[in-house]
């Protein structure tokens, strides 16, 4: 509910914001889709196929882990009825600590501030940071005042494709050369 009533703000900013604008002046607004050029390039892809690997690695972890508690457990069940009270706390705690563990392991790996989270940012960044900088470049040369994502949160209800930049800017990125 909060994420739709922030996309209606942000909407109705937008929509403030261009009315305004077209009154004042004839204002240039480009698009792009960073999510077909995230899709198109090689140096993306890359940096996803690195990030699919790290799941996958962690989740077979995890799939492990709980794999384990799930034996534990039934090996439990199946004797807790014979077992003293002193076994049965202990078998109770050691599962208690496994389920722990686990939920530690997800935290640690998928978690707002884990790994999974740390490892998007070092390996999509540099790639970003290229999209933007590309971006800002075509909008300075050819005078966009105003350059949106589609494929980001804000949404746009309507989008001319003659100022579809996502070409341009994959292109651009193809070609792309640190300058110093």
């Amino acid at each position: 509910m909060l994420k739709l009533l922030v996309k209606a703000c942000l909407l109705g900013v937008v929509i403030l914001f261009l009315s305004a604008a077209v009154t004042s002046a004839q204002m240039k607004i480009g698009w792009i889709n960073s999510a077909a050029i995230m899709d198109k390039y090689p140096e993306a892809q890359d940096a996803q196929h690195k990030l699919d690997n790290f799941v996958a690695d962690w989740q077979a972890e995890l799939a492990k882990m709980q794999n384990e508690w799930q034996r534990k457990y039934e090996e439990y069940d199946k004797k807790k009825l014979i077992l003293t009270d002193q076994l049965r706390a202990q078998a109770e705690k050691e599962l208690q600590e496994l389920d722990k563990k686990i939920a530690d392991y997800r935290n640690q790996k998928f978690g707002q501030n884990g790994e999974l989270f740390t490892k998007q940012n070092e390996l999509m960044k540099p790639v970003q940071n290229k999209i933007f900088k590309i971006v800002k470049e075509i909008a300075e040369e050819e005078d966009y005042d105003y350059v949106f994502d589609k494929s980001a949160d804000i949404v746009m209800l309507y989008s001319n494709e003659k100022y579809d930049l996502t070409a341009k800017v994959f292109e651009r990125l193809q070609n792309f050369k640190e300058k110093k």
